[in-house]
Formats: structure tokens, sequence, C-alpha cells
């Protein structure tokens, strides 16, 4: 950081990819439910499981893990399945296989506006958990990991300023992170609290 002896940090342009490790993946009061659940898989009913989270929340993280642990299959953004009767399989092979499958969505199967009744009956027999609101740790260690992914470490000063001023939720952790790293990488300065409080007034 500028004045504290190390380079100013500016994002470069790249494209950057998100860290999946299980190292990556912070455990809090709003996830630890998910986490004891996906720890527990060989005692589920059926082998199929459903993860529910709002977006940013980490349920990919947590089931691309999950995967990885337990030789599972993943289907993320089930309730935007393009084919209900492609889902519908997909289950029934989980069953007959005894391979995990787990499905993410960001609601539960009730509001999905399902038409294929063997579906609808399959998802009510799964077993399913879900990722609650954020808490103040939680939301901090997002803000700071979406600045690693980046190549950027977040000052903690920081985290502190944006977290009092945005809504406590993910998608606005999220949004916050982008608006200052578009202002980062359009006006060619470094991380800092002064284009912090500048990019936030697009909130």
């Amino acid at each position: 950081m500028a004045g504290s002896g190390h380079p100013a940090q500016i994002a470069l342009p790249l494209d950057w990819k998100a860290a999946r490790g299980a190292r990556d993946f912070y455990v809090s009061q709003a996830n630890r439910d998910a986490v004891r659940f996906l720890d527990s898989w060989a005692t589920w009913p059926v082998p199929v499981a459903l993860l529910v989270g709002p977006a940013g929340s980490g349920k990919s993280h947590l089931a691309e893990i999950f995967a990885r642990r337990a030789n599972a299959r993943l289907w993320d953004d089930a309730d935007r399945a393009a084919s209900e009767e492609a889902l519908f399989h997909a289950w029934n092979e989980a069953v007959e296989s005894r391979r995990p499958l787990l499905l993410t969505a960001r609601s539960m199967p009730e509001d999905w506006n399902l038409r294929l009744r063997d579906l609808q009956s399959r998802l009510a027999a799964t077993p399913r958990v879900r990722i609650g609101a954020p808490d103040d740790v939680l939301l901090a260690h997002v803000f700071e990991k979406q600045w690693r992914d980046r190549g950027l470490e977040a000052p903690p000063e920081l985290t502190r300023y944006v977290l009092r001023r945005i809504e406590r939720s993910f998608e606005a952790v999220a949004r916050a992170v982008e608006l200052i790293d578009r202002a980062s990488l359009g006006r060619k300065k470094p991380l800092s609290l002064p284009l912090a409080r500048e990019a936030l007034l697009d909130l």
C-alpha cells in the first residue's frame, strides 16, 4: 500500500479465477450446518442432496470441495435447469449407481415452478440444507477472499470501511468489490480508502 512500505496494488486487467481449495473456504455460523450436513453424506436417506443459498454465499465452492471428497457429481443452479427431464434422470442415476449427486440452488424446489410431477416427488424426498444469512466475520472473509482471487490484499481498514457502508449480503459484497476494482483499473489507482469512497458513491 502507498505509505506503508509496500508497493501500490493496482489490479491487472486479466481474467481472475477464484480459489476453490478447502483451505480457501471459511466456516462460520452461516454455513456450519451445511458443512456438517455434507460431512455426514453417508447417512443421507438417498445419495442426492440439495444445497441452497444466495448468490455469492460460497455454495458452489463448498459443493466443489464436497465433490472432490465424496467423488460426487454436481449440478449447479438446479433451480434454473434447462431440462427438467435431464435433472430427473440425473437423480435416478445417482440412486441406481449410489454415486452422490449434489444439487445447488438459490431457492427451495417449491419455488421452482416445476411441471414434471415425477421430479417434484423426487425433490420432495431429497435431503436439503440452507446456507444462512452471513455474519460480519463471514462477510469480511468473503470480501478479502474476493480481493485475493484478484491477486490483491485488502487492508483491514478498507474491509471495515466498506462493510459498514453496504447491505449485509453476499451480493452487496460482490458488487462493492466489482465497483472498487473497476475504479482502480479505470483510474489506474491502487486499492485505498479514498478510491473506495469514490467507487461506493455508485452504490
